[in-house]
C-alpha cells in the first residue's frame, strides 16, 4: 500500500507544483505508515527522475513513451491507472494545474476512487485523512473525509511548501501496452521569452478596470518587472481585450496563491477574490476607500495608481539596487 505522487513535467522540466506533491506524499506518507512512491510520465524523462529524490521520494516509477510527450488525458490516465494497480495504491496525488484538474477527474473515475481538487490542507488523525479545500468562492473551508478504498487528490499549487529531505532514489522504467489515443496534440504555438508562469509565482502584480486603458498595462508590468514577478488581469480587463485569458485570476481563470499579491486598480468582485484569496499577504491600491478588496487586503493604499505604481516601482528598483 502507497501513496502516489504524480509529479507534472513539461518539456522535459519539472514544474514547481511536481516538488510540493512529493514532498507532501512524503510528509502523509510518513504518519501514515506506508510508502510514498513518485510516478513521471512522458517521453524521454527517466533521466530527469531522480531529482524528486532530494523530496524524500526512494521509488520512481517512470513511464515512457513517444506517444506520452504531449499530455493526453487518455495516455496519463492509463500510465497513472498501470500504477496505481501496481502499488495498491490508497492515496495519488497531483497539483490542481490545468493538466491536474482534468487527470485527476479521468483517474478516480477508471479507479472509482473518491476525489477532492483544489485542497489546501490535509491532516491526518488516527490513521484517517481529512482534507481541507474552499468553497463557495472562498468564502468556507470546506473539511471531508473520502470513505473509498483509493483517494484522489489535487493540492492547490503554492500552498504545499517543498521540504527538501534528500535521498538516494532508485528508478524503474515500466513498459505498458498503450492503448490507442484518439485525442491528439497536432501542434503547439508557445510564447517567446522568459514568462513566470501565474500558479507558481511567489509575487504577483495584478492590474484591473482602473488602469483606464491597455496603453497604461506598462504600470502594472513595470512594477512586477521590479519584484520579478508574474503579472496577472481581473476578468474584466480581459473580456475588455486588454490582455489574454492566460494572464485572468479568479473563479473563471487561474487560482494563485502567492506569498504576495498586488491589487491594483480592481475592486474585488467577488469572483476575483476567488482566485487570490489564499495569498499570504494581499495589497490593494483603488481610489475607491469603499472598494471590497480592502476588506480581504492585509495593506491597502487608498490613491490613484497612476501616481502610486510608478512610485512604487521606484521605490522598488531603489532597494534591490538598479
Amino acid at each position: 500500500m502507497s501513496i502516489i505522487a504524480f509529479a507534472e513535467q513539461r518539456n522535459g522540466a519539472f514544474k514547481k507544483a511536481a516538488f510540493e506533491v512529493a514532498s507532501e506524499a512524503k510528509n502523509l506518507a510518513d504518519q501514515m505508515s506506508v510508502d510514498a512512491v513518485g510516478l513521471v510520465v512522458g517521453s524521454n524523462v527517466a533521466g530527469m527522475a531522480a531529482e524528486l529524490g532530494r523530496y524524500g521520494l526512494k521509488r520512481i516509477y517512470v513511464i515512457e513513451d513517444a506517444a506520452l510527450e504531449n499530455y493526453s488525458t487518455e495516455g496519463y490516465t492509463q500510465a497513472v491507472e498501470e500504477i496505481a494497480k501496481k502499488e495498491n495504491a490508497k492515496v495519488i496525488l497531483m497539483a490542481a494545474t490545468a493538466m491536474g484538474r482534468d487527470l485527476s477527474t479521468r483517474v478516480a473515475g477508471r479507479l472509482k476512487a473518491g476525489i477532492a481538487s483544489d485542497v489546501t490542507h490535509l491532516d491526518v488523525s488516527g490513521g484517517k485523512l481529512t482534507i481541507s479545500r474552499p468553497i463557495f468562492a472562498g468564502k468556507a473551508i470546506q473539511k471531508l473525509v473520502i470513505t473509498s478504498n483509493v483517494q484522489v487528490i489535487s493540492l492547490r499549487p503554492n500552498i504545499f511548501r517543498p521540504r527538501e529531505n534528500a535521498v538516494q532514489a532508485s528508478v524503474e522504467k515500466v513498459n505498458i501496452s498503450l492503448k490507442p489515443i484518439r485525442a491528439k496534440i497536432k501542434n503547439m504555438v508557445v510564447e517567446t521569452g522568459k514568462k513566470i508562469e501565474l500558479t507558481e509565482a511567489d509575487v504577483i502584480v495584478s492590474g484591473g478596470r482602473g488602469l483606464k486603458g491597455p496603453e497604461n498595462w506598462n504600470l502594472v508590468t513595470d512594477l512586477a518587472n521590479a519584484f520579478g514577478a508574474a503579472a496577472g488581469a481581473s476578468r474584466a480587463v480581459v473580456d475588455a481585450g486588454w490582455r489574454p485569458h492566460e494572464e485572468q485570476v479568479g473563479q473563471t481563470g487561474k487560482t494563485v496563491s502567492p506569498q504576495l499579491y498586488v491589487a491594483c486598480g480592481i475592486s474585488g468582485a467577488i469572483q476575483h477574490l476567488a482566485g487570490m484569496s489564499s495569498s499570504k499577504y494581499i495589497v490593494a491600491i483603488n481610489s475607491d476607500a469603499e472598494a471590497p478588496i480592502f476588506k480581504i487586503a492585509d495593506y491597502g493604499i487608498v490613491g490613484d495608481v497612476f501616481e502610486v505604481l510608478p512610485a512604487l516601482t521606484k521605490e522598488v528598483n531603489k532597494l534591490k539596487g538598479r
